[in-house]
C-alpha cells in the first residue's frame, strides 16, 4: 500500500464519524436502558474465544463467517466473534448457571469474513437480547414484544413483523421417506419460492398423496393473519409438531393484536433452518428492502455446553437501525471558549460542563471554525462577567 492510499479501509469495513457516532452511541444507551427496564441483565462477552466454544452448535454458516487466529499462548485456534448469541449461550450454561429463566442483553461489534449481503458491513454492531430457560410460547411473545418496543423506541413508524415457524416444513418432513439430500433440495426450493420446481420435485420424489398436497399448499400460505385460518384447514391432517407450530403462531398473533402491528406470515419461510427450532421473526421498514432485525427460538445449541436450555432472542445491527430509524439530531452543538487569562474562566467552563454543555477549550491562536469544532456559541467576558453568545 502506497503512502497515497494508506487511509483506505478493507472492503466491508466502515467507520462512524462525529454526529452519526453520537447518534449510534445514544441509541445504544437508550436500548440497553430499555432492555434493563424489561429485566434483562447486561453482559459483555470477549471479542475472541476458542473456536471450539465460539462455534458450538452454530452450523456451517457461522463457521464460514468467522475469522480465525492462532493463540500465541496456548497454540489453540481462536475465533473473532461473528455472532454474540453463542457466547450468551455459553455464559448462561457455564458462567451463570441460573436455575430459572435468565434474561441477558448485549451490545458489541462482531466481525464477518464476508458481508452477509451485498454492500453490508462486515463489522456490524450487534445489539440484542436472549431469554433462556423458558420453553413456553409466553417467552416468545415477550421477546417479540420487546423486539417491537425496540423499533418503537427509535421512532420507526409502521414496521412490518414477518412471522414464521421452522417446525412447519420440518414437521411435514419428519416421517417422510425423503433422504437428507432431498430434504435439503426441497428446503432450498421452498426458500426461493420456486413453485414450478417444487411441483416437479413433488412429482418426482413424494409418493404420499397427503404429504404432496400439504407441500403444494405451503408456498401459498403467505399473507396477513388470515393465513392461519387457511393453514389450519389445509394442514389439518399434518403431524402433531405442525399443529403445535400453528397453535404457537396463533397465540403470538392474538397477543400482538392490541398493538396494531402489521403482521406478515410466511409458513414456507425458515431462516436459520438448521439453527432455529421454533418461531422465527424479522422486522421490515418502509423503504428498506432487507430486514432491519431478526430473531427466533434456538433450543438446541446449549447442549454443546452440557446444559441444554430453551432459548429465544433477537438482534439488530445498531448502525443499520440508526440509519433506518427516525432518530433525533445528535447532541446540540457546543460552546467555544477562546484562549484567555480572564479571571474565573476555568471555573465558568467547569460549571457549564457540569450542567451538561459541550465546551471546547480553545488554544492560543486557534482558528475558530464553528462547523469543524461543532460549536454554535462562544463564551465571552463582558463587563466583568462571562456570557454565552452566538459564535
Amino acid at each position: 500500500m502506497s503512502a497515497g492510499n494508506r487511509w483506505l479501509l478493507p472492503d466491508g469495513i466502515d467507520e462512524v464519524l462525529p454526529g452519526r457516532a453520537e447518534q449510534v452511541e445514544a441509541l445504544r444507551r437508550q436500548l440497553l436502558d430499555l432492555y434493563r427496564r424489561w429485566g434483562y441483565d447486561l453482559v459483555i462477552p470477549p471479542l475472541v474465544e476458542f473456536t471450539d466454544s465460539l462455534l458450538s452448535g452454530s452450523g456451517a454458516d457461522l463457521d464460514l463467517m468467522t475469522f480465525r487466529i492462532t493463540d500465541q499462548l496456548s497454540g489453540r485456534m481462536l475465533g473473532v466473534r461473528a455472532d454474540i448469541t453463542p457466547q450468551a449461550v455459553r455464559m448462561d450454561a457455564h458462567s451463570l448457571r441460573r436455575e430459572g429463566p435468565s434474561r441477558l442483553c448485549y451490545a458489541g461489534t462482531v466481525l464477518h469474513t464476508r458481508p452477509r449481503r451485498p454492500l453490508q458491513s462486515r463489522a456490524p454492531i450487534s445489539i440484542g437480547v436472549e431469554l433462556f430457560g423458558e420453553p413456553s410460547v409466553a417467552a416468545d411473545i415477550e421477546v417479540i414484544q420487546l423486539f417491537l418496543a425496540t423499533l418503537a423506541a427509535v421512532g420507526a413508524e409502521s414496521p412490518w413483523l414477518d412471522l414464521g415457524h421452522v417446525d412447519i416444513l420440518r414437521g411435514l418432513l419428519a416421517d417422510s421417506a425423503l433422504s437428507g439430500a432431498e430434504r435439503a433440495e426441497l428446503f432450498e426450493l421452498v426458500q426461493r419460492k420456486a413453485n414450478s420446481e417444487i411441483e416437479s420435485f413433488i412429482d418426482r420424489t413424494v409418493g404420499d398423496a397427503t404429504l404432496a398436497a400439504q407441500l403444494r399448499a405451503l408456498p401459498t400460505l403467505i399473507g396477513s393473519s388470515e393465513v392461519l385460518e387457511r393453514a389450519e384447514q389445509q394442514l389439518a391432517d399434518a403431524p402433531p409438531p405442525v399443529l403445535a407450530a400453528l397453535a404457537q403462531l396463533r397465540a403470538v398473533v392474538d397477543a400482538l393484536a392490541p398493538s396494531g402491528v402489521n403482521i406478515h406470515i410466511d409458513l414456507s419461510e425458515s431462516p436459520g433452518y438448521h439453527y432455529h427450532t421454533g418461531l422465527v421473526f424479522a422486522a421490515y421498514l418502509e423503504g428498506h428492502g432487507k430486514a432491519v432485525g431478526n430473531g427466533g427460538r434456538y433450543d438446541a445449541i446449549g447442549a454443546e455446553f452440557g446444559r441444554p436450555r430453551p432459548a429465544t432472542g433477537f438482534a439488530f445491527d445498531l448502525k443499520v437501525l440508526a440509519a433506518a430509524a427516525e432518530l433525533p439530531p445528535a447532541n446540540s452543538p457546543g460552546i467555544f471558549v477562546p484562549a484567555s487569562a480572564a479571571p474565573l474562566r476555568s471555573e465558568t467552563i467547569a460549571e457549564l460542563r457540569a450542567g451538561g454543555e459541550r465546551v471546547v477549550d480553545g488554544f492560543a491562536g486557534q482558528r475558530v471554525d464553528g462547523a469543524e469544532l461543532r460549536c454554535d456559541r462562544q463564551l465571552v467576558a463582558r463587563d466583568g462577567s462571562w456570557q454565552v453568545e452566538p459564535l
